[in-house]
């Protein structure tokens, strides 16, 4: 699509990044064309060069491209006039003199149809025209005899005379033309070396390419040459052409230097060397996609760029707490629990970025790196820039300013200066420097006057006292990019009479020599982090802004060049016309970079991008209930400050601050619109962990929503349509969530009170008398339609839309095989817990999710503590319930129906009890599963206590997850104990099926089952109180208790058997009836606390938890450890986890195992 485009690329680029005096309304259509650039406006064709060609630099500069992709990436900043055609890039011309020096050394009939197939392909064409005019210009200045000139000069009429006539194949051998090529290569690879040394080799090669014109290429002679000896036939030479004689030379070599000369020599050995194709250049995925992205977008409709003086000034604000900045080298080179570092890591995900950086720096060993104090630092930006941190955030932002001096400069700049090139000015002599008045001191002016950048530091001022690295960190990035200014809040104690009051400013600082200098200090009326953390941290600073339009970025962001040069282009959205209202906030499509390596990231990726482009899309038209939802919007600065600001930063309430300022604008007679032609980059969580906090967030805010008063307004406010569009966008889709897993819920106890009641054997035996077969199917019947399925349907249209739909379609099918249905199965349960659990108590609160390099190990009791509650309980009472349906139900006498009426339920069961171990890299490697067993077992058995955190000991785990309960009130308590009570109708429903009960269907068969509760309790209790009193102390009596209690437990189990008929299945029976009432009772007593606690059983209830806790990790663990057992399972699991690490040829089994460097 490149190559067949990119012939209209410069009349794009001077269409929409080049202001033009002629103003043009946009219009809608189905295609865009431009007027191609010809050679004869040097002008247009040296603004496009030296946009494009900055776009370049910024990939090398990347280490995106290496220098000799560079070269063939490239376009000539000044073409020369003489060549009187357009310079192309050479990945486009590369290969084509060979292969037009074969096919023209094998013609043989007419020359019209020699060139007619030479311009078939243009580029090709090109090619062979920039070869000869190249050819005909090096000659003309490496030879300055006179006879020699008058030679070439006959040999040159004689071609082109020929060529006119079409007569060119009858007077020419063309056999001999390799020959000619491959001396004209050596000849412009001396030329390239500048060795004086080699004067004599120049000769040569001169005098032999024209023995090979004249004798082994013309048919006939001509009679000019032959006075000179030069005839095709054998004749003796008067005098050595090319070797000049006494004080004369005959040619100028080394030539004079000068840049364009230098550029011109490289290009045309390029030129003529570069056999292979380069369809693959650049080689490196992302860069293929910026290219491919920044390309097309420029034939989307945006509007056209005004000047630079003339367009919308803007601020760029990022709120930072105390993240990653920039990578330290212990950072680096620290290994993990796996003996994997950072640039182990990167060096194997990125193994061809890495070769470009070691080129860049000139090092051929890594030992090379390491030992040199200039070449550390370069290596930890280059790791910093590959990861989610400040440093990347900002580089990406100030390309910004970047750009906007580019395009000033192309604004201002003469004619004669834009065609010596921008990189004149963007590096200016010392004078320049100094004089205000130079054209590289106006372009700094122009660009700090259109652009601001704050980055809301918020403990920079604590960061600094305590000696953080970060704070010097921030400094240097200060003083690296002089347009960037950190805001912070300052704490500081002053006196006012005999009292110290601690008093806070916010405070925006700049570098100067080196130093943070302070710009604006403003005293603020108390703390200012009273709400939420990085609302807070925003609103503090917004008044540091400028400019009519700001864009709220956040930490974990990238921007580039050439999407930055589209910035003027976006902002004159605002001028617009959008319908009846102006627009107020400029939707900005992200591009998720972390999707590369596993198939988690790759389904988070894929579902981000979706939402990010067609939802976004759709959801700002034709819906129009587009909001914020995240950090690349551009607001209009001056609407939002005047309502409110950007941030709202209630504690809690606005715990998803962002969407609140899409509400805030909406009900303020806002509009927010939606633009695709222009992206920023976003990193998103790449472990299952983090994408779960990060999940479990956003259903948080979403239950939060719920109750604000923005919901309910826009809900009074909108028309129905739009209210029903708002509602399925927002909340809803958290509501039909939560609903669906309810549904499960209602659905299975609903058969399971069928089943144990006797109702179901009832209706379909009455169903089966009377052959009535639609209540047989109604009876068996249940939507077999896969959630998970359905979530990737977004994704697909999205790709296709981009890519094809036949990609879309191998995308599809690639993301089932790697159990895309299983994440975002499991996925369903994060929402719907969270959700579920904010909207009955409340208590949302922020998640760190952290933003590292995620391909490690997660241990078997962090992932307990993570999932235990949303996942792993639910998972084994729904198993439960198919379990004991399964023994009861009349429908699971026919397996068939059975399968197909609990298919799904068993789906979503394993979904959400073996997910986190199937996600696990390495999670069925047989010495980590050892491993993680002695850790879980180490953690559940140890007691908690003040300021033992909840990763060292259960019990101090078991309290936080009761948090939520502190913040309840009354009614959630009471709902809490009413949900609690579905798990009695188990023991309810089973002990009137048990052997032992005889068909009695009293009510005091349900109150002896009771007792056996009691008793079991009371034995526990027993052997609890027995193991403190006497374990240490009296050993024999504590063996003594355990004994009578052994025979006790014996006798009357021997009793049940012998003379109530106890059998084997009802003890298993009865262990499903009872676990789950003991789960209840554990529920309704943690609901009860302070009245648990007044009674003294507090304890008890603690220990039975842990009892619980025990058995579950068993139930889970044991699965696992089993398949652990076997090979092949581990090698399956990686492949299946990193097979977009394996099509890319990343060495994934070298990280997962850890890897030494060696220096």
């Amino acid at each position: 699509m490149l190559r067949s485009r990119f012939h209209s690329l410069p009349g794009a680029f001077n269409t929409y990044l080049v202001p033009s005096d002629k103003s043009k309304n946009r219009r809608f259509s189905l295609s865009k064309r431009f007027a191609e650039v010809s050679p004869n406006k040097r002008t247009e064709a040296a603004k496009f060069a030296q946009l494009w060609n900055e776009v370049i630099c910024s990939f090398r500069e990347e280490d995106l491209i290496s220098d000799g992709e560079m070269d063939l990436l490239v376009v000539p900043y000044s073409s020369d006039p003489s060549l009187k055609l357009m310079q192309w890039p050479l990945f486009l011309l590369a290969s084509k003199i060979p292969i037009a020096l074969d096919m023209a050394a094998q013609f043989r009939p007419r020359d019209s149809d020699l060139w007619k197939r030479i311009c078939a392909d243009e580029y090709m064409k090109c090619a062979v025209l920039e070869c000869y005019e190249s050819f005909k210009l090096v000659l003309n200045l490496l030879v300055v005899g006179e006879n020699e000139k008058r030679i070439i000069g006959i040999i040159i009429k004689e071609i082109e005379g020929n060529i006119g006539k079409n007569t060119f194949l009858a007077n020419f051998r063309m056999s001999a033309l390799p020959v000619l090529c491959k001396k004209f290569v050596e000849l412009v690879s001396t030329l390239k070396e500048r060795d004086a040394s080699k004067f004599d080799n120049v000769v040569l090669l001169l005098q032999d390419m024209l023995e090979v014109i004249t004798r082994d290429m013309m048919v006939n002679e001509i009679r000019e040459l032959a006075e000179f000896g030069h005839g095709n036939k054998d004749s003796v030479p008067r005098r050595q052409l090319f070797a000049g004689s006494g004080t004369k030379p005959a040619i100028v070599f080394p030539p004079p230097v000068s840049a364009q000369w230098e550029e011109q020599i490289k290009r045309l050995y390029l030129l003529l060397t570069v056999k292979e194709s380069a369809m693959d250049v650049p080689t490196n995925l992302e860069a293929r996609r910026r290219i491919a992205f920044f390309t097309n977008s420029l034939f989307m409709d945006m509007p056209r760029a005004p000047r630079v003086r003339k367009m919308l000034s803007f601020s760029v604000m990022t709120p930072y707490y105390s993240e990653e900045t920039v990578y330290s080298k212990s950072d680096l080179d620290l290994e993990n629990e796996d003996g994997v570092s950072i640039i182990f890591y990167l060096q194997k995900i990125f193994p061809d970025e890495w070769n470009n950086f070691m080129e860049r720096n000139n090092c051929k060993r890594e030992s090379e790196v390491w030992g040199n104090d200039e070449n550390v630092l370069q290596l930890r930006h280059w790791a910093s820039l590959r990861g989610q941190t400040l440093c990347r955030t900002v580089r990406g932002m100030m390309y910004y300013r970047r750009a906007l001096k580019l395009q000033a400069f192309l604004d201002m700049a003469s004619e004669s200066e834009i065609l010596e090139g921008y990189k004149a000015v963007a590096d200016p002599a010392e004078e320049e420097k100094k004089s205000q008045r130079s054209l590289s001191s106006q372009l700094e002016a122009v660009a700090d006057m259109k652009f601001t950048y704050v980055a809301t530091c918020q403990i920079y001022g604590n960061q600094k006292q305590s000696g953080d690295r970060r704070a010097t960190d921030i400094l240097n990035l200060m003083v690296n990019y002089p347009g960037l200014r950190v805001a912070y809040i300052d704490e500081v104690e002053e006196r006012e009479g005999d009292k110290v009051q601690k008093v806070f400013y916010s405070v925006l600082v700049k570098a100067l020599d080196n130093h943070d200098q302070e710009i604006y200090r403003i005293k603020l009326p108390g703390p200012a982090k009273l709400g939420e953390g990085k609302p807070e941290n925003q609103n503090h600073a917004i008044i540091f802004t400028r400019g009519e339009a700001l864009q709220t970025i956040d930490m974990n962001q990238d921007n580039y060049l050439e999407e930055a040069l589209k910035m003027r282009n976006l902002l004159e959205e605002f001028n617009e016309n959008h319908g009846v209202r102006q627009p107020t906030i400029l939707g900005v499509r992200e591009h998720i970079f972390t999707g590369s390596v596993s198939s988690l990231a790759w389904f988070m990726s894929n579902q981000e991008t979706s939402f990010v482009t067609i939802g976004q899309r759709v959801l700002a038209n034709p819906l129009k209930v587009r909001f914020h939802y995240g950090h690349p919007d551009v607001f209009d600065r001056i609407f939002h400050i005047t309502r409110g600001g950007i941030s709202k930063a209630s504690c809690g309430i606005n715990l998803s601050e962002d969407i609140f300022a899409g509400f805030n604008s909406t009900l303020r007679r806002g509009n927010v619109t939606h633009h695709e032609y222009i992206q920023v980059g976003k990193g998103r969580d790449v472990g299952l962990n983090q994408i779960s906090l990060f999940e479990a967030k956003v259903a948080c805010g979403n239950g939060e929503q719920i109750l604000s008063r923005d919901i309910y307004r826009l809900g009074h406010r909108f028309d129905f349509f739009r209210m029903l569009s708002c509602y399925f966008t927002t909340v809803g889709f958290y509501i039909s969530s939560m609903m669906v897993v309810i549904i499960v819920y209602v659905f299975l106890y609903g058969r399971l009170y069928l089943a144990l009641s006797g109702l179901e054997f009832a209706i379909m035996k009455q169903a089966r008398m009377r052959g009535n077969r639609a209540l047989q199917a109604a009876m068996g019947s249940q939507s077999i339609v896969q959630l998970g399925l359905l979530m990737a349907l977004p994704m697909f249209m999205e790709i296709g839309l981009e890519r094809g739909f036949r990609s879309a379609l191998g995308d599809f099918i690639i993301m089932q095989l790697q159990l895309c249905s299983v994440f975002f199965t499991f996925s369903l349960g994060t929402k719907s817990h969270y959700f579920g659990r904010t909207i009955l108590h409340g208590g949302a609160k922020y998640r760190a999710t952290g933003r590292g390099f995620v391909v490690r190990h997660v241990r078997f009791a962090e992932n307990y503590r993570m999932y235990s509650r949303s996942h792993f309980v639910k998972g084994l009472e729904l198993m439960l319930l198919l379990v004991v349906y399964q023994l009861y139900g009349d429908v699971a006498t026919d397996s068939t129906a059975y399968i197909l009426l609990t298919s799904s339920m068993w789906f979503l069961v394993i979904t959400w009890l073996f997910a986190p171990f199937l996600f696990n890299p390495s999670g069925f490697e047989w010495q980590k599963i050892v491993d993680d067993w002695d850790d879980w077992a180490k953690w559940i058995s140890s007691r908690g206590g003040i300021g033992v955190p909840a990763n060292k000991a259960w019990e101090s785990w078991w309290e936080e997850e009761q948090e939520h309960l502190l913040s309840t009130g009354l009614l959630g308590r009471f709902w809490e104990i009413i949900l609690s009570l579905r798990f009695f109708i188990f023991q309810y429903g089973i002990i009137y099926h048990l052997n032992i009960s005889a068909g009695n269907k009293s009510i005091s068969v349900y109150g002896l089952s009771w007792l056996v509760i009691v008793a079991v309790v009371m034995v526990l209790k027993v052997v609890s109180m027995g193991r403190k009193k006497f374990s240490a102390d009296f050993q024999l009596m504590f063996r003594l208790l355990k004994l009578f209690l052994f025979i006790g437990s014996v006798g009357t189990l021997a009793v049940l058997f012998t003379v109530l008929h106890l059998t084997v299945g009802d003890i298993f029976a009865s262990f499903l009836a009872f676990a789950p009432t003991g789960w209840a009772i554990l529920q309704i007593s943690q609901a009860s606390k302070p009245v648990i606690k007044a009674f003294g059983l507090w304890g008890s209830v603690k220990a039975l938890s842990r009892g619980y806790e025990y058995l579950m990790g068993i139930v889970i663990f044991v699965p696992v450890a089993v398949l652990a057992w076997f090979p092949f399972v581990s090698e399956f699991q990686t492949r299946l986890l990193f097979n977009q690490a394996f099509s890319r040829g990343l060495q994934i089994s070298r990280i997962l195992a850890g890897g030494k460097k060696q220096r």
